[in-house]
């Protein structure tokens, strides 16, 4: 990690970067919420059946490297 000596927290953190705040509107909490239940691997009886071409979900968002665009 570096250490910033001087530096406005504007520049430290990138455009992209926006804090989520506590009080959230029942919209986006409910985008939220959706999100995160589409985020999780395919069941493995999925993955069993016969003449199955799905291995895995290709949708897998990590936190850190996509953001939602909120």
């Amino acid at each position: 990690m570096q250490l910033v000596i001087g530096k406005s927290v504007s520049n430290v953190f990138p455009l992209s970067f926006h804090p989520q705040s506590s009080h959230k509107t029942f919209k986006i909490k409910r985008f939220l919420a959706k999100k995160q239940k589409q985020n999780r691997p395919i069941p493995q009886w999925i993955r069993m059946k016969t003449g199955n071409k799905i291995r895995y979900n290709s949708k897998r968002r990590h936190w850190r490297r996509t953001k939602l665009g909120l």
